[in-house]
């Protein structure tokens, strides 16, 4: 498989501003580390629930590792999926293999059979790393299936676990020298390679390979560290997903580019989250919203210790008034902002320690220095200010291409070269930019998006089933949940939605994408055209759940 390269992306003027302006550096992130190893050899860099790397343990595990990954015949440009919880060892993971110049493909654990399958073929992915197991679930077991179907995924490698089958992880760390496995590696991968590919939902029932070079990811964190006022002394607390955008740009790469520290939390639990913050005297979260407000429904100031937090930055959903006025009150000195993003770029808008607290009630925040963004029309020209359209971007933090398609790539584009995100929003007189709504046919919950035709698609295989739709419907906690509008066919009348989860999770559907409401129906409402009008369905499952509140 041929992927783009940079001059695919960015013309050679646009290179050198990067470069000249500082968005993009000519460090690698393994030069970036052998930094810290300099500055500070021996101050932990990562914890986890029971484990902790110093930046020198990090460096020299993963010399050792890439050396082990080099012997098992990964080679530069080799695509290598990574699906495990948030232990240390992602760290180790991540940095060995941009040493060695292969890609990583991480993989959210949530992930089941169908979308991980999906995503192994997709890529080309010759080795997988995961767990055992995890919340119950057998990874090891899913990737066996996997290679039944997908020959050229030759080797799977379980972290903290021996399994018949696979390679322990600890056997694959080379037990050299790391000076040794340094000179047997040779050269490694410059800033400008290929380094993740990240998948995003996007709009269809199959998520999009997201392709970027380090220096498209690490600028990113170049820019939130300042948005942030980011030093040393921080310590980032991150209980999302290391192996999506959020969790790999904040919780990795930014807190070992700072010299800073990072605490990983495995499996969210808002009490638990509570003492991992106080314990590690943690400083800096960004989450989805949702998991500042589960934190903030259980704080007990006469039970928890939450001093240590200076800055929770909130994405994926807008923060209500009330919860940031609650929050001030449960926490005075963490400074709470909100934050827009998507894989395809890291970062589209952010509010700074510098705006006015306020902007984060109105706004996700203003495009960061060196990009631009713009609101057009679907023809791709920019609206006058204050006018809804879809939010596009421009910058050193846009991704190279979807690999393996050329054509959803190309039509992400508009005649100036700005990217649709398919969000829509509303651009203020001062740039400030508010997410009013989607073009996308997704559900965000609780900062996840979530296909909905996947679902939907998967429906039309059961055989109860005449025809279903999914939508959002509103929800206090996590924004929105999954509603499911569903069509039986003649004499299958009873259709329920233990049913409904009993047969997608056999599709092998992930647990968080699994509708949470079931409405029966005996048609759904249709266009001239045939297109169902989901506008009318959201307007009805928000007026039963409205009836239902204030019945109560």
């Amino acid at each position: 498989m041929t992927f783009a390269r940079l001059t695919d992306r960015y013309s050679a003027e646009e290179i050198e501003q990067f470069y000249a302006t500082g968005r993009w550096c000519a460090e690698s992130l393994f030069e970036l580390l052998e930094q810290q190893v300099e500055l500070r050899p021996d101050k932990v860099f990562l914890t986890d629930d029971t484990r902790s790397l110093t930046f020198r343990e990090l460096r020299d595990g993963a010399l050792r590792l890439a050396a082990g990954l080099r012997r098992a015949g990964v080679s530069r440009g080799d695509r290598v999926c990574v699906q495990i919880p948030n232990w240390v060892e992602f760290g180790q993971i991540v940095v060995a293999l941009s040493r060695l110049g292969a890609i990583m493909v991480p993989i959210m654990p949530i992930y089941r059979l169908d979308e991980v399958g999906y995503i192994v073929r997709n890529a080309g992915a010759r080795m997988a790393i995961t767990c055992h197991t995890f919340k119950k679930f057998d990874y090891v077991a899913m990737y066996q299936q996997i290679r039944q179907d997908v020959p050229d995924l030759e080797t799977v490698v379980v972290v903290r676990g021996e399994v018949e089958g696979a390679t322990p992880f600890t056997e694959l760390v080379a037990d050299v020298d790391p000076e040794v496995a340094a000179a047997e590696i040779g050269p490694g991968a410059g800033p400008d390679d290929h380094f993740v590919i990240v998948y995003s939902s996007g709009t269809t029932s199959r998520p999009k390979g997201c392709l970027h070079t380090f220096n498209t990811m690490a600028c990113g964190s170049r820019l939130l560290a300042k948005g942030f006022g980011y030093t040393d002394a921080d310590v980032q607390f991150g209980p999302s997903p290391v192996t999506h955008t959020t969790g790999l740009v904040t919780s990795i790469l930014l807190p070992l580019m700072h010299g800073a520290a990072s605490h990983l939390m495995a499996a969210w639990e808002p009490k638990a989250g509570l003492e991992h913050i106080r314990r590690f005297g943690c400083t800096i979260a960004v989450t989805a919203t949702t998991f500042l407000q589960m934190l903030t429904d259980v704080y007990d100031p006469a039970v928890h210790d939450a001093s240590s937090l200076r800055l929770w930055v909130a994405a994926g959903a807008p923060i209500p008034a009330a919860f940031v006025e609650q929050t001030r009150k449960l926490l005075p000195g963490c400074r709470v902002l909100s934050l827009y993003g998507r894989t395809e770029n890291v970062t589209t808008t952010m509010c700074t320690l510098d705006d006015d607290p306020a902007r984060s009630l109105t706004s996700d925040g203003r495009v960061l220095p060196g990009s631009s963004v713009k609101i057009v029309d679907p023809a791709g020209k920019e609206v006058p200010r204050g006018q809804e359209g879809d939010i596009a971007y421009r910058g050193p933090m846009h991704m190279l291409e979807y690999i393996g398609n050329p054509a959803e790539t190309a039509a992400l584009f508009t005649p100036e070269g700005y990217s649709r995100s398919g969000d829509l929003g509303v651009m203020d007189a001062d740039g400030y930019v508010r997410v009013t709504g989607r073009l996308k046919d997704i559900v965000i919950r609780g900062g996840m998006n979530i296909s909905v035709r996947q679902v939907e698609d998967l429906l039309t295989g059961h055989p109860a089933v005449a025809a279903a739709a999914v939508v959002g419907m509103p929800d206090r906690r996590l924004g929105e949940r999954i509603c499911l509008y569903l069509v039986p066919k003649p004499g299958h009348g009873n259709v329920t939605l233990e049913q409904v989860k009993e047969f997608l999770l056999s599709r092998g559907l992930a647990i968080q994408k699994m509708p949470e409401r079931l409405e029966v129906v005996s048609e759904l409402p249709m266009t001239a055209t045939g297109k169902i009008q989901k506008h009318r369905l959201r307007a009805d499952i928000t007026a039963k759940l409205e009836a239902a509140e204030t019945r109560v």
